[in-house]
C-alpha cells in the first residue's frame, strides 16, 4: 500500500490533465481571458478579433485613410451660383447696363458691375449669348492696346474667365491672369461670372491700373472650342465718359433699337418730314 500511494498521485494528476486538455476549447479560452486578461486579471478586455464591428472599422479605415492613417481630403461641397444683386446698383456697387430700358443682369444685352472689396475690385458680368462676354479697360474710344477680362463659356459647359490684349481689332491672350476667386455659368442662353482682379497693379503694357479711370469697351459673341470670335455686333457699346472705379453709379444705355434722336437737327428733320407728310405735295 506504502509503495503503490506515490504512483496512484501520479495517475490521479495526468488523469486530471488529460481531462483538462481535452475539455478546454478556444471559445472557453477567450471567454477566460475576456473576464480576466492574460494574468487573470479583471478589466483587460482583449477585443474579438472575428467581431463585425472590428471588420467594419478596419474596412473604413484602408478605405478613407491613407497610408500614414490619415483621412483623405475631401473636396469642399460647390455652392450653388449666387444671382447678381440689381437693387445694389448705384448704391454699393456700380453697375452699367446695355439694352432695354429697365432690363437687369438676366435681360439686358449686355450688364456689369463692379465693387471694391478690400485690395481687389469684384466684377460681375453677364450676356445674351452662350459664348464669351468681356469688358475693356482702354485710354481711348476706340479698340487697340486694351486691357481685356473676358468670360468664355467653353465645349464642356463650364465659364472660364480669360486675360486679354487688343492688338488692333484681334484680342490675344495673355497667360498672366490677374483674376481669382471666379466663378461663372452658363444658363437660359446667357453666360454669367463673377471674379476679382488687384485695384493697384505694376504698370504693364497688358495690364492696367484700376484705381485710374478708362473708358469701359463693352463685347460679346459666339466662341468656338472655348475660343472667342469676333463679337456679335460691329460696333459694341463704348462708355461715354471715362469711368472711375471710386464712383458708384447706375447707367443705362439703350441698345440701338432703343435709342431715340436727341439731336436738334434730327428734331427738326422729323418735323419737316411729320408736316411734308400731313400737308402732302402740290
Amino acid at each position: 500500500m506504502y509503495l503503490l500511494h506515490p504512483l496512484l498521485q501520479i495517475c490521479v494528476l495526468l488523469d486530471a490533465t488529460l481531462w483538462l486538455a481535452v475539455s478546454a476549447s478556444p471559445t472557453d479560452d477567450n471567454v477566460l481571458r475576456a473576464g480576466h486578461g492574460e494574468h487573470g486579471e479583471p478589466g483587460h478586455e482583449e477585443p474579438h478579433k472575428d467581431s463585425y464591428s472590428t471588420f467594419a472599422s478596419e474596412f473604413l479605415e484602408s478605405r478613407y485613410l491613407s497610408d500614414e492613417g490619415y483621412p483623405f481630403p475631401t473636396a469642399p461641397p460647390v455652392d450653388p451660383f449666387a444671382r447678381i444683386k440689381v437693387s445694389d446698383c448705384g448704391v454699393t456697387k456700380g453697375c452699367i447696363r446695355y439694352g432695354k430700358p429697365g432690363c437687369d443682369a438676366e435681360t439686358c444685352e449686355y450688364f456689369l458691375s463692379f465693387r471694391r472689396i478690400g485690395t481687389d475690385v469684384e466684377f460681375e458680368m453677364s450676356a445674351d449669348t452662350d459664348g464669351w462676354v468681356a469688358v475693356g479697360f482702354s485710354s481711348d474710344k476706340k479698340m487697340g492696346g486694351d486691357d481685356v477680362m473676358g468670360c468664355v463659356h467653353d465645349d464642356n459647359g463650364r465659364v472660364r474667365i480669360h486675360h486679354f490684349y487688343n492688338v488692333g481689332q484681334w484680342a490675344k491672350e495673355i497667360k498672366r491672369n490677374p483674376a481669382r476667386d471666379e466663378e461663372g455659368i452658363f444658363e437660359n442662353n446667357r453666360v454669367t461670372c463673377r471674379f476679382k482682379r488687384p485695384l493697384h497693379v505694376p504698370r504693364e503694357e497688358t495690364l492696367v491700373d484700376l484705381h485710374l479711370s478708362w473708358y469701359y469697351l463693352f463685347a460679346w459673341g459666339p466662341a468656338i472650342q472655348g475660343s472667342i470670335t469676333r463679337h456679335d455686333i460691329d460696333s459694341p457699346p463704348v462708355s461715354d465718359r471715362m469711368i472711375s472705379i471710386y464712383k458708384y453709379e447706375d447707367i443705362f444705355m439703350p441698345a440701338t433699337a432703343y435709342q431715340t434722336f436727341s439731336s436738334p437737327f434730327c428734331l427738326l428733320l422729323i418735323v419737316a418730314l411729320t408736316f411734308y407728310l400731313l400737308m402732302g405735295t402740290p
